[in-house]
């Protein structure tokens, strides 16, 4: 580590091989070196001494909607991405919808592009999106760098972005097979949804019939069959359902290319305590109950789940309506997500380095991102400073959302960020940020 710029030192470094009381050298915005604690620091290196607080890889977070160009008053790259930084997460791949312009065309992920470029406080990608009547522009948006394609098997909420027939799943899948493409399903299937009771109104119990799980099960059974005949790669976006597991798990040992997420808010809320009217709670699929959330936590020791991401999906406080059937169902959560769901794990006895596997490595290997995810030599700079048995009640006036309307609200959660880094610079510590340092990432090759 002759060379090195930096030394962070830490007593709780988590690697991929445990966490341990580290040195790690940084140059060029490279870790270069994984040193015992008490390594002797390079003439000309600063040494950042962080004492007993946790170093740990800077969340990937690959499930993001930062609706930035053409909604901005909902979010925005400069607010999503300082929020990100301040909850730890270094790297963030937008979502195709609620943008206007929604990235379905190479010429629309320029806009995105160009929007995005001065404004990220951390590294940003993009995925783009499948549509029924865009199969010509997948290769090229495929060439153009972004990491995939989202999908939607019933209505997404917003006009611009329609939802894939089976039949148009299938041509979507084929094409993106062809060249290797990975494909993103929100999957719900339209007919159930049609077929359940849909009364409106405050009542939580209400919306959680107008969405059953069975409309999950068997749109992940439609996708997973599809998957299996065309060799195709597909990833579950937001899993909800715990009864869909089993078919994830048998499909899986029959060989189908089939990863699965789930979100902090399915891990930690839970329908029985949702209050009448409190439409910040909505998202669709939707909050469960408290024994279907049980089975998802297994699964994610398991592996049949294999990542946690955000689903970061804001609106304007005047859209989250007390009628959950007319309310725009989303949780925001990016500043709190590594809070919210560290706080559940320890409850349940999980352990950080897990954190890290389902919020970090697994979700930057989802994308491809092999200088992410990791603190060992020849991946990027990237950190979180976590004390993690500090707590903190949430205070929504003290988020960095734009529209700073919250399911945790008052909760208390264990886990403060201290700092964030990103390729080996400080860019938030203690609510300070510094000027925008983030890059834009295509999918490498």
């Amino acid at each position: 580590m002759s060379d090195a710029e930096l030394v962070l030192r830490s007593t709780r470094v988590i690697t991929p091989e445990g966490t341990r009381a580290a040195s790690v050298a940084v140059t060029g915005g490279t870790i270069t070196a994984v040193l015992p604690h008490d390594a002797e620091v390079p003439a000309g290196a600063r040494l950042e001494d962080l004492g007993d607080d946790v170093l740990l890889p800077g969340l990937v977070d690959t499930h993001v909607h930062v609706n930035d160009p053409g909604r901005t008053e909902w979010e925005g790259f400069w607010t999503a991405t300082r929020a990100a930084a301040a909850g730890g997460i270094t790297t963030l791949i937008d979502m195709p919808l609620n943008s206007l312009p929604p990235t379905t065309t190479v010429d629309n992920l320029r806009i995105k592009q160009d929007v995005a470029r001065d404004k990220a406080h951390i590294d940003v990608g993009f995925w783009g999106g499948a549509l029924p009547g865009n199969v010509k522009d997948l290769r090229p948006l495929h060439d153009a760098g972004v990491f995939g394609f989202k999908a939607f098997l019933s209505p997404s909420g917003v006009d611009e972005f329609p939802h894939l027939t089976r039949e148009a799943l299938a041509t979507s899948l084929a094409e993106t097979a062809g060249f290797g493409g990975l494909l993103i399903v929100h999957a719900e299937d339209p007919h159930h949804l049609d077929a359940a009771p849909q009364h409106g109104g405050p009542r939580y119990t209400d919306f959680l019939a107008s969405r059953p799980r069975d409309a999950e099960d068997t749109a992940i059974a439609t996708l997973i069959a599809e998957a299996k005949r065309l060799d195709a790669r597909v990833h579950v976006l937001h899993l909800s359902s715990s009864d869909a597991l089993p078919l994830i798990a048998e499909a899986r040992a029959e060989g189908v290319r089939i990863t699965v997420e789930t979100c902090p808010h399915y891990l930690t809320l839970t329908a029985e305590e949702v209050p009448d009217g409190a439409s910040e709670f909505k998202c669709c699929p939707p909050i469960r109950e408290a024994a279907n959330q049980d089975l998802l936590w297994q699964a994610l020791a398991d592996g049949t789940i294999d990542c946690v991401v955000t689903d970061h999906s804001p609106s304007t406080a005047d859209l989250k309506t007390g009628d959950f059937a007319t309310a725009w169902g989303g949780i925001s959560s990016l500043q709190l997500s590594l809070a919210a769901v560290w706080t559940e794990a320890r409850e349940r006895g999980y352990g950080l380095e897990d954190v890290v596997r389902w919020m970090s490595a697994r979700t930057a290997a989802l994308v491809g991102l092999d200088r992410k995810g990791a603190i060992e030599p020849g991946r990027d700079a990237d950190f979180a400073v976590l004390a993690p048995e500090e707590t903190f009640t949430v205070d929504p006036a003290e988020l960095q959302h734009r529209n700073r309307v919250t399911a945790y609200a008052g909760r208390t959660l264990h886990g403060v960020v201290r700092s964030t880094w990103l390729r080996g610079e400080r860019i938030v510590a203690d609510g300070e940020f510094t000027a925008p340092k983030g890059r834009l990432l295509t999918r490498p090759h």
